[in-house]
C-alpha cells in the first residue's frame, strides 16, 4: 500500500516548520526546567526555539545558519537535551548522532517523526534494540503543514506523527502516550 502524494512541492533541505502546538506537547515531555539546556538544531526560522525558550533555556541552530548538526560536537557543554523535527531524509542520521552526543551526560532526544518511523528493521537499533528508548508519543491530530490560501479549503495532511523520546536515565520497557 503507497501513500499518497500531498500534492505540495517539496521544500528545500526539508524545511517544514512546527506548529506551536506540536512544540508545546513536546516541552510537555522535556522534563525540569533547570536540567540544562535545550539544544534545538535543525531550527530553521525558529519557529519551535520560540516555543521551547517559553519554557528552557534553548541553543537553536541549523545549517542554513551555519552549523552543520550531523558534523558538530556539543556546542554548549550545558546542553542537556536535544529537540528537533529534523529533515526527513536525514532523520535517522538525527536520531543516532544525537544519541552519541547525550549519551555521555546522561542526556534526552526528542525527535519529531513519522508514526510508523520504528518499523523498520534496519532501524531496530534506534528502539528495539536502544535502552533508551523511552517514549513514543502519537499526536492524535495531524500536522498541517501549510496554511491554505484564503478563500480555499486546502488539503487535508497525508501523515501522523509522534514524538519519539530517548532517555539515557530511563529504565525498563518504553511506553506509549498519546496527545492533542
Amino acid at each position: 500500500m503507497s501513500q499518497r502524494e500531498s500534492g505540495y512541492a517539496r521544500k528545500e533541505r526539508d524545511l517544514y516548520e512546527t506548529p506551536e502546538w506540536v512544540s508545546e506537547v513536546g516541552c510537555f515531555y522535556l522534563g525540569p526546567t533547570g536540567d540544562g539546556v535545550v539544544w534545538e538544531p535543525a531550527c530553521g526560522n525558529g519557529k519551535m526555539q520560540s516555543v521551547i525558550q517559553k519554557y528552557y533555556d534553548v541553543l537553536g541552530s541549523d545549517i542554513y545558519l551555519g552549523t552543520d548538526f550531523l558534523a558538530s560536537q556539543m556546542l554548549d557543554p550545558t546542553v542537556r537535551r536535544i529537540m528537533t523535527n529534523p529533515p526527513y531524509e536525514l532523520a535517522t542520521e538525527f536520531c543516532e548522532h544525537a544519541l552519541r552526543l547525550t549519551e555521555p551526560v546522561g542526556g534526552m532526544v526528542m525527535m519529531l517523526l513519522r508514526t510508523d518511523f520504528d518499523h523498520a528493521k534496519s532501524r531496530s537499533h534506534l528502539f528495539r534494540d536502544c535502552p533508551a528508548f523511552a517514549k513514543k508519543v502519537v499526536l492524535t491530530k495531524r500536522i498541517v503543514w501549510f496554511e491554505p490560501e484564503p478563500g480555499s479549503k486546502g488539503k487535508s495532511p497525508s501523515f501522523n506523527h509522534a514524538w519519539f523520546i530517548w532517555d539515557w536515565k530511563h529504565e525498563g520497557p518504553p511506553t506509549i502516550g498519546y496527545a492533542a
